[in-house]
């Protein structure tokens, strides 16, 4: 009896190590486990680069190598480290906690800067002090406060100012009493020079420059509470200053706002260069400027998807790519999928970012974790 006893035991030990195993693997979004999920073109692969980044964000990269990451809910901003170069981060720094929706980092000549809501700080000299950050030097304060669309994606663009957007403060409104509402901005490094660069924009959380043109492309968010295949989100094209995209009169090429339609008609301003899905949350997107990918990659657009929140069916939860044919965008489709699963999302692509190796890094805010997508096989 007693050997009966301990073959049970050790049987029921078994079980219970199999199921813990089982149970791990399920509750670790931003495992290997998942991403056999995960769907790409032929001889493209994907791998965890960095995980437990609680509410990864927006990214932005040295030119030493060090991953800057910001957060949303978190209240975060994060130095992520690969110093080995083996493509797996080998150590996560918190340098900065208990901000306001600290979406937007953005890396210039040693320096860090960091939006907040209503603010933008540089951490000076940050790479030297990662352990130790300096007290950030706030270069300006006076944004709006709303935080309805209120987090900020921000970047340098090829004239060196920074670029930071204002949403609007609301789904759907008008607000002439603050022309920044609803726009893309920019400044100097010292926080002078302020300028509106783009209007009727009602919420971009990911822009990038053509590598030839130099023109502004950058992704938008349209309306909520017009249905679920209604408005599209939008990729935009932004070659000057001064141009208008519709928000609040109009959404994608044709559609009047039920509010607001009457005052404009939308011949009045410019038109996307593509419509994307409807509700899909576009977020970050760049231009793939490396050497890894199939040629057919070179100088196209690859957007983070977030994924849909207000959708009778989930949308979105992918990565897409837009081909260009010269100043013309001519092709949307799927890049990457498998977040969204059953209409269960497990990740939430956020942000893109090609590295020197030409390999790609996404951000994922759902799972806390930032994936590399490599090539390996042959055209």
């Amino acid at each position: 009896m007693s050997r009966l006893k301990h073959v049970m035991n050790l049987l029921n030990s078994i079980i219970c190590l199999i199921l813990l195993t089982a149970c791990s693997k399920g509750t670790d979004p931003g495992g290997d486990g998942n991403l056999e999920m995960i769907k790409l073109p032929a001889g493209f692969q994907i791998e965890v680069f960095a995980e437990n980044i609680d509410n990864a964000r927006s990214m932005a990269l040295s030119p030493n190598g060090t991953l800057f990451v910001g957060t949303r809910e978190a209240g975060k901003v994060y130095a992520v480290l690969d110093s080995d170069n083996d493509h797996k981060a080998d150590e996560i720094i918190t340098i900065a906690s208990g901000l306001q929706m600290p979406n937007g980092v953005a890396f210039r000549d040693g320096a860090l800067y960091v939006a907040e809501v209503s603010k933008v700080h540089r951490f000076n000299d940050i790479e030297a002090n990662l352990n130790n950050p300096p007290a950030p030097e706030t270069i300006i304060d006076n944004f709006p406060t709303e935080t309805h669309h209120g987090w900020k994606f921000i970047r340098f663009g090829p004239d060196g100012k920074l670029y930071v957007p204002v949403g609007a403060p609301c789904n759907i409104c008008l607000r002439d009493d603050d022309r920044r509402y609803a726009s893309i901005t920019r400044l100097n490094t010292d926080g002078s020079g302020f300028e509106i660069f783009a209007h009727g924009v009602r919420n971009t959380v990911g822009f990038d420059w053509h590598p030839s043109s130099g023109a502004m492309w950058f992704t938008d968010n349209g309306r909520d509470n017009l249905g679920d295949d209604v408005p599209p989100d939008e990729l935009n094209c932004a070659p000057v200053e001064d141009m208008h995209f519709g928000y609040p009169f109009c959404h994608g090429n044709t559609i009047s706002d039920p509010e607001f339609g009457d005052q404009q008609p939308c011949a009045n301003f410019t038109q996307p260069a593509m419509e994307l899905g409807p509700h899909v949350a576009a977020l970050g997107l760049r231009f793939y400027t490396g050497d890894m990918f199939p040629d057919a990659f070179k100088n196209q657009i690859i957007i983070a998807e977030h994924g849909s929140w207000n959708r009778s069916t989930p949308i979105g939860y992918r990565l897409t790519k837009v081909s260009l044919n010269g100043d013309d965008a001519v092709k949307y489709e799927i890049f990457a999928e498998g977040w969204l699963q059953d209409g269960e999302a497990w990740g939430r692509p956020v942000d893109v970012l090609v590295m020197p190796d030409g390999a790609l890094l996404v951000s994922d805010d759902r799972a806390d974790a930032i994936y590399r997508i490599t090539y390996a096989g042959t055209e």
